[in-house]
């Protein structure tokens, strides 16, 4: 078995890398950039291959699939960072819709059969009623940001392909997924870094936050790659599966958690800058059809998780 993860010097992808060496049954390649950071898989060292591929070249993307032929490959790789995407919505756009397309074309041009996963977003369905919730698949698709909506044209591009042309493609809505190497900028990663930094005596003892409002449906990392891997094993060709516990927590109490966590008291205050020109108040999904077809089940619970994120941090600041 060859498999391939798109973006593998991520946050997820690495995780993925991770569990697909615990299987033990196949080769594990990646794709990166040239100036992409690697310290993510650097524990994985010789055990997996990476390749330096921009998925926006569709010459580099083409030469890859038909080089190595890859028996599963989870597209992991894209502009992620919600916010970045109201600064650079183009770029948003071109690295997410651009580089799916170049991959697709090329395993349709290798002429071979490859599964593929497509990692989109709970900020496809954006704009949630109360009585919406939990999300089910069906739910209307309201996206609320660029990269929400570079999201959407993922997903339906997936749809598409399979529809058009029988290829095995599954696509999965993940909810918010945290854990050990989540970037900073993300919201529980950020908490528990300024955290880490005061607890170290490198900052005043004030957290700065934006909306803690808001409502997230939040899965571990380590839960979330094992999803991923079920689906393209047991979920059905051309169908999409939301990736969530079931359960929301409200970015306040996320940050009581750590706060309860931390060795010293702190003061919080929101900072104007971290608000954005809309947010998605509540995004709470129904996992019921991924466990009904796959059998996953989430084993972390929530208080472990950032527990072993501000561990995380703790470590390296």
């Amino acid at each position: 078995m060859k498999y391939l993860i798109t973006g593998i010097t991520g946050f997820a992808g690495s995780h993925l890398a991770e569990y697909l060496l615990t299987r033990g049954d196949g080769e594990v390649h990646g794709t990166a950039r040239w100036r992409s950071r690697t310290e993510n898989i650097e524990h994985l060292g010789s055990r997996i291959t990476l390749h330096q591929c921009d998925m926006r070249d569709a010459t580099a993307m083409f030469g890859l699939i038909r080089a190595l032929h890859p028996d599963r490959t989870y597209h992991l790789a894209a502009q992620s960072y919600v916010p970045m995407s109201w600064v650079a919505p183009a770029e948003t756009l071109s690295t997410n819709i651009i580089g799916q397309s170049n991959l697709f074309e090329a395993v349709r041009a290798a002429g071979y059969d490859c599964r593929i996963q497509i990692a989109g977003s709970s900020e496809e369905y954006g704009k949630v009623l109360p009585a919406e919730a939990p999300i089910k698949e069906s739910n209307p698709l309201r996206p609320l940001s660029p990269y929400g909506v570079s999201k959407v044209a993922q997903d339906l591009m997936g749809y598409q392909y399979h529809e058009s042309y029988g290829m095995h493609i599954v696509r999965t809505r993940g909810f918010n997924h945290t854990g050990p190497r989540r970037g900073e900028v993300f919201v529980t990663s950020n908490f528990a870094r300024q955290l880490a930094e005061i607890e170290k005596g490198k900052r005043p003892p004030v957290i700065y936050v934006g909306n803690l409002e808001a409502v997230r449906d939040f899965t571990d990392v380590r839960d979330t790659v094992v999803a991923y891997y079920l689906v393209l094993e047991k979920g059905a060709p051309g169908d999409v599966y939301n990736v969530a516990t079931g359960k929301g927590w409200r970015i306040r109490e996320m940050l009581d958690i750590l706060i309860s966590l931390a060795k010293v008291k702190v003061k919080v205050e929101q900072d104007p800058k971290r608000m954005r020109p809309s947010d998605v108040e509540l995004l709470l999904g129904d996992p019921a059809k991924l466990k009904k077809d796959t059998g996953w089940e989430p084993r972390y619970k929530f208080e472990q998780t950032m527990k072993d994120l501000l561990d995380y941090w703790r470590a390296r600041v």
